[in-house]
């Protein structure tokens, strides 16, 4: 496909899960009258990644401010809308920021701390919490190919990350952001309030 870039790193939401033990997709469900999907967007864009990059798959979205990608494997797990999403950039994007549709806490400046790690020479940048690994993660260019091929089942690109952790820098970002995900009902709630 060849998604043009500006020079910036690519942004990568992964939206594509049905959110079985939620009860809807993901991407569709609203905090503050805003889909998860769109605020990921946003946050992306605040973040000064371009272009964006949406991965779908249990619900046809359209998202303003986004390049939406399908991705008919989408049952199969997170690997396979990774995979999705790196084919769909083009070969000159220099590094993408992948960040997941339910995390809402996630800010752009947890993005902009990943985006200096790799302005400094990082080839691959990991957000963390209470010195825990989370998302989102950067990753250059020259390592798309080894990252999709990790990936798969409900495995993105943590198999390549802890398979080259002198390529990775870790960047704390409890200050800034928080990894909380969204999976059942009560976790909506309680990420619903302010």
């Amino acid at each position: 496909m060849g998604i043009r870039h500006a020079g910036a790193p690519a942004g990568l939401l992964l939206a594509a899960g049905e959110g079985r033990r939620l009860g809807t997709p993901k991407a569709l469900v609203e905090i503050g009258g805003v889909r998860l999907v769109d605020r990921g967007v946003r946050m992306l864009h605040e973040a000064g990644c371009t272009p964006i990059v949406v991965v779908t798959g249990a619900a046809a979205i359209d998202v303003a401010g986004a390049v939406v990608v399908h991705n008919p494997d989408w049952p199969t797990g997170m690997g396979s809308s990774l995979r999705a999403g790196l084919s769909a950039l083009a070969a000159d994007c220099p590094a993408v920021v992948i960040a997941l549709v339910d995390q809402p806490r996630v800010t752009a400046a947890a993005v902009r701390r990943l985006r200096a790690a790799y302005d400094s020479g990082a080839r691959a940048a990991v957000a963390t919490y209470a010195g825990r690994p989370r998302n989102p993660v950067l990753i250059a260019h020259e390592h798309f190919a080894e990252a999709a091929a990790g990936a798969s089942g409900d495995v993105g690109a943590r198999a390549f990350l802890r398979a080259h952790p002198e390529l990775v820098a870790t960047v704390p970002c409890d200050d800034v952001a928080a990894p909380d995900d969204i999976d059942t009902p009560e976790d909506l709630e309680r990420l619903s309030r302010p």
